[in-house]
Parts: C-alpha cells; structure tokens; sequence
C-alpha cells in the first residue's frame, strides 16, 4: 500500500460478533445507562435477569483491541405480535420457541458512533433470527430513530400503544 493511500474500514477487523457472556453483564447494564436517559434505560435488575434468561437474544459487538463490549442489541421472544411495555420488565414473557422478537434495546457507545456499527449489529440479527425460524422482529423508537430503523428495512407501523418513559413512541417492524 502506498503511503498516500489509506486503510478502508472493515468493521469485521474491528469487532467481534457473538452472543453475551455470564460475565459481560455489568458491562452490559452500564452500557445502558450510558446510551439512555433514565426514564427509558433498562433497570440493572432487568437487565441482569433478560441476561440470565435469554443470552442467546444479545448479540453484543466486541472490540477487538480492548475486548470490551462497544455495543450490543437484545430483545426477548414471543409469539406474541403487538409490543407492550411488559417486555421491557417481565424477563418471563419470554418465549424460547417465539415466532416474533421484541427488540428492547440498540446500545452503541458514543465513541464507537457514527462507523456503521449500529446497522452491522442490526443486520447480523436479523439474519441470525431468520436463521432461527423466526418470522418478524419488532421494536418501538421515538421520532428521531424512524428514519434510521427505516433505512435498515424497517417499515414503521405508526405510533405505538407503548408509553415506556413516559415517551410516545412508534411501532416498527421487519418480516424476515
């Protein structure tokens, strides 16, 4: 390579894709706090419990020169085809045979922002979960996020019965 040249990103050198580990969980809690106001971030005890509960529904993205977590996407599943506000508290409406996801929450660190990792980790799931059976994922976004979310395949179903945070949200799905 000449010197005048530069190194294109590939996010695949950067980062490593899997499930959470046991041990990646107060990782995982802080993360949240981090990338949400308190009103909508996910409690420790929640959080630690969907952890416990459902791992194989994290995929966290892991930096490789740190090994730290630098973002993560977790959600629970269900057959149920409506998102409510109890999946973002009751770690037991999880259903391991579920048709559908419920995505509860997309976590990017700020300093690993604006490098395409949000989509990576996005895509990633939705192939492992249409590898896995399912049939749709579902999640909820305020405003500011549809475009994104749209942009990713998204087709936002308008706005949401959810209330989470006090928030008025929209309903977005993706058919695998």
């Amino acid at each position: 390579m000449h010197s005048a040249e530069k190194k294109i990103y590939d996010i695949n050198d950067c980062f490593v894709f899997r499930d959470i580990l046991p041990g990646e969980a107060m990782q995982a809690v802080r993360i949240e706090e981090i990338c949400f106001p308190p009103n909508e971030a996910c409690s420790e005890k929640m959080m630690l419990e969907r952890i416990e509960k459902a791992p194989e529904l994290f995929l966290v993205a892991v930096d490789r020169e740190s090994g730290k977590i630098a973002g993560f996407l977790n959600g629970l599943s269900t057959q149920e085809d409506k998102f409510r506000d109890e999946f973002f508290t009751d770690a037991m409406l999880y259903d391991p045979a579920g048709r559908n996801v419920m995505l509860l929450g997309l976590d990017v660190l700020p300093q690993y922002r604006g490098r395409g990792l949000a989509r990576e980790i996005v895509a990633r799931y939705l192939a492992r979960e249409r590898e896995r059976g399912r049939k749709a994922v579902i999640l909820t976004c305020l405003d500011d996020k549809v475009g994104m979310y749209e942009r990713m395949g998204f087709t936002d179903l308008g706005m949401s019965a959810s209330s989470w945070g006090g928030e008025q949200w929209h309903d977005m799905r993706y058919l695998l």
